[in-house]
C-alpha cells in the first residue's frame, strides 16, 4: 500500500506542546513540528562543532579525530574552547537534539491517539547518555570522567575505566544488563522465527493464525505469552538492558571505587561458609 492512500488519517491537526497551528506542518510525508526545527537546529550545530574542533586538531583520519571532555584540574567549571569547552558545548547540544527528538515523537503520538511507549522507551536511551556525560561527572566532581566524542578514544575510554576497576564483569548491574541484553535477543529471535515459520507454510498449506502460534509455545514450554504479551515482554527486557547498564556504570566510581571482585567478599564472609 502506498504511504499516500494512508496518509489522510495520520495527517491531522493538533496535538502539539508548543507553538500550535504555527508549527503544526510537514515536509512531504514527515511531520516537524516546533521540536523538529529544534532537533535540526541543535543536531547541524552540535555535527559543525565536531567539524571546527576536528579541523582544529592534528587529523582528519575518521578514526583518530576525537573532541575530549575537559581536564580534571577544571573540575564542573567550564573550560575554554579548546581545552574542553568544545565537548561542553557539544554536549549540549547532542541532549538537545535528543530530548527535542523525543518530545516530537510526543506530539506524533497525541496526533494519533495512541500511547507513549516510543517516546518513554528513547527516553530511556537519552537517561543513559545523560548518565555516562551529566550524572556520573557531576557525582565525581569533574566534567573529565565523561566519555570523549570519537572512535578510538571511545573505545580507549571504555577499556581504561574497564581496567581502573580491575575485572567490570563483575559488577553485578553489569552482569543484570548483560542478562537482559541477551533475554531480549533470545525472546525476539523465538517470536521472529515464530512469525516467519506461521506466515511462511510450506507449500500448498494456509497462513497459520495466532492460534497455532500459541499452541506451539504451549506445546514446547507449556506457557504463550500472547502476540501483544511477546512485544510488551521484549520492551520490558530492552529497556532494563539499558536502565541496569546506567546503574553499572554510575555506581562505578561515585559510590564503589576499588575492584569489582572485591565487592563479592560479603559472598565469601557469610556465616554459611564458616566451619
Amino acid at each position: 500500500m502506498a504511504m499516500l492512500s494512508f496518509e489522510k488519517k495520520y495527517r491531522v491537526r493538533g496535538g502539539t506542546l508548543l507553538g500550535g497551528d504555527l508549527f503544526d506542518f510537514w515536509v512531504g510525508p514527515f511531520y516537524v513540528g516546533f521540536f523538529g526545527i529544534t532537533t535540526l537546529f541543535f543536531s547541524f550545530l552540535g555535527t559543525a562543532l565536531i567539524l571546527w574542533g576536528a579541523a582544529m586538531g592534528p587529523t582528519w583520519n575518521l578514526w583518530q579525530i576525537s573532541i575530549a571532555p575537559p581536564d580534571l584540574s577544571y573540575g564542573l567549571r567550564p573550560a575554554p574552547l579548546m581545552a574542553g569547552g568544545l565537548w561542553q558545548l557539544i554536549t549540549i547540544c547532542a541532549l538537545g537534539a535528543f530530548v527535542s527528538w523525543a518530545a516530537r515523537e510526543v506530539e506524533i503520538c497525541r496526533k494519533l491517539a495512541m500511547g507513549y511507549h516510543v517516546p518513554a522507551a528513547f527516553c530511556v536511551a537519552i537517561f543513559a547518555y545523560f548518565t555516562l556525560e551529566v550524572i556520573r561527572p557531576v557525582l565525581m566532581g569533574a566534567w573529565g570522567h565523561g566519555f570523549p566524542y570519537g572512535i578510538y578514544s571511545h573505545l580507549d575510554w571504555v577499556s581504561n575505566v574497564g581496567y581502573q576497576y580491575l575485572h567490570f564483569h563483575y559488577n553485578p548491574a553489569h552482569m543484570l544488563g548483560v542478562s537482559f541484553f541477551f533475554a531480549t535477543t533470545f525472546a525476539l529471535s523465538l517470536h521472529g522465527g515464530l512469525i516467519l515459520s506461521a506466515a511462511n507454510p510450506g507449500h500448498g498449506d494456509v497462513v497459520k493464525t495466532p492460534e497455532h502460534e500459541d499452541t506451539f509455545f504451549k506445546d514446547i514450554v507449556g506457557y504463550s505469552i500472547g502476540t501483544l504479551g511477546i512485544h510488551r515482554l521484549g520492551l520490558f527486557l530492552a529497556l532494563a538492558a539499558v536502565l541496569f547498564s546506567a546503574l553499572c556504570i554510575v555506581l562505578s566510581g561515585p559510590f564503589w571505587s576499588r575492584g569489582w571482585p572485591e565487592w563479592w567478599s560479603w559472598w565469601l564472609n557469610m556465616p554459611i561458609w564458616r566451619q
